[in-house]
């Protein structure tokens, strides 16, 4: 009776395992890559101004002596070209910095600041970077 049991517990065990369903094993979006924003005394200054679509840091130096909020718009100043809704980094003190995740998409980019005073710079955004799949120790 013992050797019945444990034999129905076995075949009931094994059938709870796995699936028959199939997996497809979706790509991982491309790394992130940081792009350099310095809010300098006349003008905003981005580097690398070309860039891949995907995941990207925007590191924000306000290398001027007042509050500065950077913004992120299409390139003719509407939303919706190179983001898909317009960016805000909200206050930067002075001499400050921020830092700021956005995914983007291919297009062109005016990266300026809220109140205008200083010129704007432009960031291209072009196809999509390759997947990081393959790339060890990525998060």
């Amino acid at each position: 009776m013992l050797g019945a049991l444990s034999a129905i517990a076995l075949v009931l065990g094994a059938a709870g395992c796995g699936s028959s369903g199939s997996y497809e094993n979706a790509s991982r979006p491309p790394a992130p890559i940081a792009v350099s924003v310095a809010l300098l005394g006349g003008r905003v200054q981005v580097s690398p101004a070309r860039v891949g679509a995907g995941p990207v840091v925007l590191l924000i130096a306000n290398q001027t002596g007042r509050i500065r909020d950077l913004t992120l718009t299409g390139a003719d100043g509407r939303g919706g070209a190179c983001v898909a809704d317009d960016v805000s980094s909200g206050p930067i003190n002075p001499q400050g910095t921020a830092r700021l995740q956005v995914p983007l998409v291919e297009g062109a980019c005016r990266v300026g600041v809220a109140d205008g005073r200083l010129a704007p710079a432009r960031l291209t955004v072009g196809s999509e970077r390759p997947s990081a799949q393959q790339d060890l120790l990525q998060p």
